[in-house]
């Protein structure tokens, strides 16, 4: 479970140079060239917990600019924590709620999405804020690049066949579905583990993945 109230997350939040601050938010569409001072791709990780997975992709790939999104004050507190202990000058956090995407990002201004190891908010009266929902789809298909890709990961198989049936009325395609992720090879070649990966894997759960586009 994750932890959600650590006394003074808020404030180490407020005072990070690694986080965009919610008053300057309004303000982000169309500026993160400027806000990282340069014109790499920009790629982008919805509910990325404590980091790991952001934080090592940013690590391996610098010609490329990451941002992190995460809700929870206490999680993002992790995240920062270890930029401070390995500071890298591509890769960005905020502090949101993943419905509020289009009020961050320009029209086609991102170039790739995650999304790792989701809320599968299992009541179907949620169905509408499970983050690959064909909501949340529509979202995506505003601020991705027209020829960008979406890659989701999970271990929740009901949460994963929920995301597959709603490619199609969403208007999104698979250009790779797999139910179980360390068994495939060239899926593999590259593959950066989440913390719940690593943890749900080791325990012999298969992962599921696809990679979609529109």
């Amino acid at each position: 479970m994750r932890l959600r109230n650590i006394t003074g997350s808020r404030e180490v939040i407020a005072d990070s140079k690694y986080v965009i601050q919610e008053s300057g938010l309004e303000q982000c569409p169309g500026t993160f060239h400027e806000i990282f001072g340069n014109e790499n791709p920009l790629h982008i990780e919805i509910g990325m917990g404590k980091g790991r997975f952001i934080h090592t992709l940013a690590k391996e790939h610098p010609e490329i600019n990451y941002v992190g999104i995460e809700k929870y004050s206490s999680v993002l507190l992790r995240a920062i924590q270890k930029m401070e202990e390995e500071e890298l000058p591509n890769l960005k956090f905020i502090r949101m709620d993943a419905e509020d995407v289009l009020k961050v990002f320009a029209e086609g201004e991102v170039d790739k999405i995650y999304l790792n190891f989701s809320d599968p908010w299992p009541k179907d009266r949620h169905a509408k804020r499970r983050l690959p929902s064909r909501q949340f789809l529509e979202r995506y298909d505003k601020i991705l690049r027209k020829d960008g890709f979406l890659e989701f990961k999970t271990d929740n198989k009901d949460l994963f066949d929920f995301a597959v049936e709603e490619l199609e009325p969403a208007g999104w395609k698979a250009k790779v579905i797999t139910y179980d992720l360390h068994a495939d090879e060239e899926l593999m070649q590259g593959n950066v583990m989440t913390e719940y990966e690593e943890k749900f894997s080791s325990m012999g759960n298969p992962i599921y993945k696809y990679i979609i586009y529109r």
